[in-house]
């Protein structure tokens, strides 16, 4: 790949030579990571066959960033998709329930927030519907940072909440439930025709902080896809221009998604596997009354540190369903 991009020609097709810069990029960090790692593994053993007493402090302090590295670099080997390196679009919707719904949605929000910034990743909100009473009826993200849609796709499905309901002057015990969407953000590496007789495009004024702007100009867009039922709205930005050529990107990350999962869904059932309806399944429950628990549902993995959960601590549940998803790859 550095030998393309050395070569004369190689701008002369924009577009693929800025997809080849990306991966390039990519594969670079990568390398980078392991040599790293390997020339610090060989500096200590170099220290440790000195036997020299006074570096042992030295020495066990660098094991133990080692052992650090070396986690994370086993983490990051779970990832055995396709897309596991690209960034991801991201959506929660509110289940039936009013109020009580709408306020998980945004906590569920907070999390996934939360998560994204203990890790130094981008979180961009593009479009969102704020509740009747508090909370978020749906909302539409964009993370962007390393192997981001590997971790997100663990999240996607059905999170039910299990509480004391803050709006119930009874004090009754509730059960809240959101759904969580999560796509691949490869729209600009792949070619997807969408024929205009198929799209509806909305125009509205976004809603939200803005100012004057956002409440004069109409620079919000709706895209509804007739043929797959797919709706995409986008109004984070002011121009109506970039708000279309987002919302676009969006739709055409869901449409070759959707493809995708159908073709995987076809060699599934040809293989004898079984299907479960993961867009309707409950994936993972959060008990906060009468007792404090996260459950994974299809791993077992649970813990009783409910906060820890909900202030974006989910490393350890996207690390079980990786191992399982390999586990189930394996038989």
């Amino acid at each position: 790949m550095e030998q393309l991009v050395a070569a004369p020609d190689f701008w002369d097709d924009s577009a693929k030579a800025q997809a080849m810069m990306r991966d390039l990029t990519k594969l670079r960090d990568e390398v980078t990571v392991w040599e790293q790692v390997s020339g610090r593994l060989q500096d200590s053993l170099d220290l440790a066959e000195l036997g020299d007493e006074e570096l042992g402090a030295e020495l066990s302090a660098e094991v133990k960033t080692l052992q650090a590295q070396v986690a994370n670099l086993e983490f990051r080997a779970l990832f055995s998709g396709k897309y596991d390196n690209e960034n991801a679009i991201f959506a929660i919707h509110a289940g039936a329930g009013g109020t009580e719904a709408q306020d998980w949605a945004e906590m569920l929000q907070r999390m996934f927030i939360r998560w994204a910034e203990s890790h130094n990743f981008k979180v961009s909100i593009l479009d969102q519907s704020a509740g009747d009473v508090v909370g978020i009826k749906s909302c539409l993200m964009q993370f962007e940072g390393d192997w981001v849609y590997g971790r997100l796709k663990s999240e996607r499905g059905v999170h039910r909440l299990v509480r004391i309901s803050p709006f119930d002057s009874n004090k009754k015990r509730h059960t809240s439930f959101a759904k969580v969407e999560v796509w691949p953000d490869v729209a600009e590496d792949i070619e997807i025709e969408i024929d205009q007789k198929d799209l509806r495009i909305d125009r509205f004024r976004a809603s939200g902080a803005g100012g004057q702007h956002v409440q004069k100009n109409e620079t919000a867009i709706r895209l509804t896809h007739y043929p797959t039922g797919i709706v995409v709205s986008c109004q984070n930005q002011r121009s109506l221009t970039q708000n279309m050529e987002t919302a676009m990107k969006i739709l055409k990350s869901q449409l070759f998604d959707l493809e995708r999962r159908k073709q995987e869904a076809e060699m599934a059932q040809l293989k004898g596997e079984d299907i479960s309806a993961e867009w309707g399944s409950q994936i993972r429950s959060y008990v906060l009354h009468p007792y404090k628990m996260v459950k994974d549902h299809r791993t077992s993995y649970e813990t009783g540190n409910t906060q820890a959960v909900l202030d974006g601590r989910l490393d350890d549940f996207m690390e079980a369903f990786l191992k399982y998803q390999l586990g189930e790859n394996d038989e």
